[in-house]
């Protein structure tokens, strides 16, 4: 079963150094990475910059139009206002049904703000003893969205890239 997780940097590069970390952990056989995503928010800016790590990602990744909407409704959502609310409104009911829901949406929106990053990792076979020790120095906030087996399923077929 794939843990979706959000770990969100106080600086605008954390969220980089933080997946190179993920990397070398999964060399030891300490972390599966099965997609990755980084938002990098630099201050004076009014959206982020997002990105997607294909290269890094296994066989189970998720597609660009999975992270596209993702991102659309954490970060542009509220900046458009009620024109095109409603519309939004059914997609983040959509996102319920993959395990994300309007708590794990509203934390994320209220941890990565100007001036921050945040890496989104969809990730199993985690040895969390030795992972969280080797981030115990960049103080990360954990966002957590545990997708049952079925949610797991219906986010990859629904996104899964061919």
């Amino acid at each position: 079963m794939a843990t979706l997780t959000v770990w969100a940097f106080p600086d605008a590069a954390g969220a980089d150094r933080a997946i190179e970390r993920l990397n070398a952990l999964q060399g030891q056989a300490l972390i599966t990475i099965e997609d990755a995503a980084v938002v990098s928010w630099e201050v004076g800016k009014k959206k982020p910059k997002t990105r997607q790590f294909r290269q890094q990602a296994r066989g189970g990744a998720l597609g660009g139009a999975f992270w596209g909407l993702l991102f659309g409704l954490l970060f542009l959502l509220p900046l458009l206002g009620a024109a095109i609310g409603a519309g939004m409104g059914a997609l983040a009911a959509r996102f319920t049904d993959f395990g994300i829901d309007d708590d794990f949406i509203t934390q994320v929106r209220g941890q990565v703000t100007p001036g921050t990053s945040a890496l989104f990792l969809l990730s199993t076979d985690v040895v969390r003893d030795r992972v969280h020790e080797e981030f115990a120095d960049t103080r990360p906030t954990l966002i957590t969205s545990n997708l049952s087996s079925e949610q797991e399923a219906k986010l990859r077929e629904t996104f899964g890239e061919e």
